[in-house]
């Protein structure tokens, strides 16, 4: 049975693949390592711990990636086949905050973690494929009436300590294909949305707080852009990086489907209006708040790359946005503990 290790497993993006890589795999032993920190939850995959077919396929570590000898003991022990990096800090907010932080875990635990797999790679005598997920952020921002979009060769132009820590990290990760032969992969996805996001992010934050009546924090810069992707159709294009991309390449992973803000707003607002028509004062529930400080304008990726290998995104937004909300709806037990870890709300004082 073949063996990937999946960092950050826990967290929104990678626990959905996680569970889609233990579906679309049956014959691959799936390791997650996370050091749940505060938007890694356990009860993510808490069907998957439950379920007896998955006990000989799945197996969860609480480990540090920046703890060399911890990686590296586990690298040994489950001597994996592929290394995929989830495992980030990723709250533009806090990273204002808390900049050494976001350097810290971002860019010197990709280091530490991509040495303890090429010298894991070295003893065992065999390539071992690392595939780091980056974002869109790295190139910087649009403006709104761009006509251009980010390719893979888009110069880096970070504007904020998070999108700096990704673009460092996107360097490192290249540094280790060019100077050791590591067979790396990159790729850049636009804001990815689905069940099981942390409270701190745009969309649940508006969900949840449409559902308890309360009002939206809509930035002042409301108009501003954002290119939208479901966190299911973001799982399989990574799948197909690991299955067809070439190493030593980056891959842009984008819907072409972009929201303002305002719109994202609206559109969250008349869902909640068709749950429940009788509960939600919907015309009160907006609220301008200051923009934090590099907040882009834009993002817009070219995807063309990846779509010559065959993917493109299946899941309609209508339908992945209502789905999203109804399980925020469905689901306050999960998310009723994070919102005290959560920044936003904590700042919204509710």
């Amino acid at each position: 049975m073949k063996t990937i290790l999946i960092t950050g497993g826990s967290g929104f993006i990678g626990s959905h693949f996680v569970r889609y890589y233990l579906q679309a795999h049956p014959q691959t032993r799936v390791i997650n390592v996370d050091i749940l920190g505060y938007a890694g939850n356990l009860e993510n995959l808490k069907d998957i711990e439950a379920k007896p077919q998955y006990k000989p396929q799945y197996k969860f570590y609480k480990a540090d990636i920046g703890d060399f000898k911890a990686m590296n003991r586990i690298l040994k022990k489950e001597k994996p086949g592929a290394v995929v990096n989830f495992a980030a800090e990723s709250d533009n907010n806090k990273a204002v905050d808390f900049p050494i932080d976001f350097t810290k875990t971002n860019a010197l635990g990709t280091a530490v973690l991509l040495e303890a797999v090429r010298q894991y790679s070295r003893q065992a005598a065999r390539p071992i494929r690392f595939h780091h997920i980056s974002t869109c952020e790295v190139f910087g921002q649009l403006s709104l009436d761009s006509r251009a979009a980010f390719s893979e060769h888009s110069p880096f132009q970070p504007r904020t300590p998070y999108n700096a820590s990704k673009a460092a990290a996107n360097h490192i990760v290249q540094s280790y294909f060019h100077t050791f032969g590591l067979p790396v992969t990159i790729s850049h996805a636009c804001n990815n949305y689905g069940t099981h996001q942390f409270p701190e992010k745009v969309i649940p934050v508006f969900a949840i707080r449409a559902l308890r009546d309360e009002p939206l924090p809509v930035f002042k810069s409301s108009g501003n852009q954002r290119e939208w992707l479901h966190v299911l159709d973001h799982c399989r294009a990574i799948d197909l990086v690991l299955q067809k991309g070439q190493v030593g390449e980056s891959y842009n992973i984008g819907s072409g489907l972009e929201k303002t803000v305002e719109q994202l707003a609206d559109e969250i607002l008349r869902i909640c209006r068709n749950i429940d028509m009788s509960k939600y004062q919907l015309d009160k529930l907006k609220k301008v708040i200051p923009d934090r400080p590099g907040h882009d304008t834009r993002y817009l990726l070219n995807s063309s790359k990846i779509t010559q290998l065959g993917w493109k995104p299946w899941i309609k937004w209508e339908d992945g946005l209502r789905e999203t909300v109804e399980w925020y709806k469905n689901n306050p037990k999960w998310w009723k503990p994070l919102l005290k870890k959560s920044r936003i709300f904590k700042s919204l004082k509710v």
